[in-house]
């Protein structure tokens, strides 16, 4: 008995009797021209006799509007399922374990690697380290345009990519760097590119992209003065709203912001791994100070490294489990790949018009990232047993905000302060959680309670304060060009001064 096939066609999709590449191609007769027109005035083909496919997919693979799609009955296309609590926090949670699919083993997971760069004590600068926390990630692939702040991570990858049998490639501009890094990961190469305001403004289309087909990489945002060229030597922190909501859509982004030389090795590398974990890009928000910055940093003979999980299979945009994160296949490793920006089905057949399909594919790639707020969520408190007021800073700026605090505790103020380093998701529930255990004030206190943001903008992270915490919120905002002074903060701790 012959094998039986379902054949579908997407009438909204095809282009009718101007194409009908369908009809011409499929040796069995299984397309006719449809006997109605569409709304659009079309006479799109139509299914005529099903039950004569055999299952050669030419129509599927020559379709120009991937309109039509060809399973075996009985085999059910993978859709995302409702959304599932999240369970207990996992370090280095197991993923899907490696199996057998069409002959072919996959794999991917936690994986321990030795460091690229000898291990003890180095001196460099920011930037220079983010190269390093790359290559020790994995990173083989940079496609680059240099700017500044953040050309010495271009620069350095030049230099070191080829030691360790890695591509360098300096694009045309940032558009085209975005892109090529997004080739090469579908290649299957862990991949990145590093840019500054005006190119990541360039980018912010390709990052659409990237987060629509689920494509893993990292992307560097060494921060400068804005709008537009501004100050293109001086700090700022102007792009955390950009870096979420720069891409149209509304999609959820993973952001981490260090504020040392350090962390730009630490969090360059734990980028790669979230990028690979939830097969998502990954901004490193950092900003000219800290990529300019020099001083020494700890290198481990080690890295712990998370590498995608992947196999052939015929829906790498679905999954049944219920992280929704679908194991990713390359491009020439046996699995039908279709990769498009429009709306598609789990096998990543175009889909535009389905208003169902919209909705979970949408709905699943915010899920696979805001079910995981404890994998995803990083931050550090300092002196917030007893504190009576909170300070919330990052990168940068939490540098001179932690001198601030710890002046203002030995002049007998009861202040604390919560650093984030991860700024996308917004960690909501752990800003929530610090600014309701503050300590209320023994004697007077009008301020107890007080929740204080400085950073060089005009007061991005402070709105999301504002949106998660009861407590009021005082932003203290700075905006030209230089690095907030950590006397300043003090000042306003204290006598509740900040001159403009």
């Amino acid at each position: 008995m012959s094998k039986k096939f379902i054949v579908e066609l997407d009438e909204a999709l095809c282009k009718g009797q101007t194409c009908a590449i369908c009809q011409h191609t499929c040796p069995q007769g299984v397309f006719a021209v449809s006997d109605r027109a569409t709304a659009q005035g079309v006479w799109p083909l139509r299914v005529a006799q099903p039950e004569a496919c055999t299952g050669c997919r030419r129509c599927e693979l020559f379709c120009p509007e991937l309109a039509i799609s060809v399973t075996p009955a009985g085999e059910q296309v993978v859709e995302p399922t409702a959304p599932q609590p999240a369970g207990p926090a996992v370090a280095t949670p197991p993923l899907h374990p490696p199996q057998l699919l069409g002959g072919k083993r996959g794999g991917g997971g936690w994986t321990t690697a030795p460091g690229t760069l000898s291990p003890g004590v180095h001196f460099l600068s920011g930037n220079e380290a983010c190269a390093e926390g790359a290559l020790a990630a994995g990173c083989r692939f940079y496609g680059g345009y240099p700017i500044t702040p953040s050309s010495e991570i271009m620069v350095r990858m030049a230099r070191r990519l080829p030691e360790v049998g890695g591509t360098f490639a300096q694009m045309e501009d940032e558009i085209a760097s975005l892109s090529a890094v997004i080739g090469a990961s579908w290649a299957g190469i862990k991949s990145m590119t590093a840019t500054s305001g005006p190119g990541f403004s360039l980018m912010v289309e390709s990052l659409g992209y990237a987060v629509m087909t689920e494509t893993p990489c990292v992307i560097v945002n060494v921060q400068r003065a804005g709008p537009s060229t501004g100050q293109a030597s001086r700090p700022a922190q102007g792009d955390v709203m950009q870096a979420h909501w720069g891409s149209h859509g509304g999609p959820e982004i993973i952001a981490l912001a260090p504020w040392s030389v350090q962390e730009m090795y630490d969090l360059t590398i734990r980028a790669f791994n979230l990028a690979e974990r939830f097969r998502v890009p990954v901004i490193v928000l950092a900003d000219e100070v800290v990529g300019h910055l020099y001083e020494t940093i700890t290198v481990e003979p080690t890295v712990r490294c998370f590498n995608r999980v992947r196999w052939p299979q015929d829906s790498p945009f679905g999954t049944e489990a219920d992280d929704g994160v679908p194991p990713m296949p390359a491009f020439g490793e046996g699995a039908r790949l279709l990769v498009t920006g429009s709306t598609h089905d789990a096998r990543g057949i175009r889909r535009t018009t389905d208003p169902r399909t919209q909705e979970r594919l949408v709905r699943r790639l915010a899920r696979k990232l805001l079910a995981h707020r404890d994998e995803i969520d990083d931050w550090e408190a300092y002196f917030t047993a007893d504190a009576e007021r909170l300070v919330v800073a990052y990168g940068s700026v939490a540098r001179s905000a932690l001198w601030a605090v710890q002046e203002a505790r030995h002049q007998g103020q009861r202040v604390g302060l919560l650093r984030l380093k991860s700024l996308w998701p917004f960690p909501d529930d752990i800003v929530a959680r610090y600014a309701s255990s503050l300590t209320p004030p023994k004697v007077g206190g009008e301020r107890g309670g007080e929740v204080v943001v400085p950073e060089m903008n005009l007061g991005q992270v402070a709105r999301e304060v504002e949106r998660c915490v009861t407590a009021p919120v005082t932003c203290l905002p700075q905006t030209n060009g230089e690095l907030i002074d950590p006397r300043r903060i003090l000042r306003y701790l204290l006598a509740g001064r900040w001159e403009r």
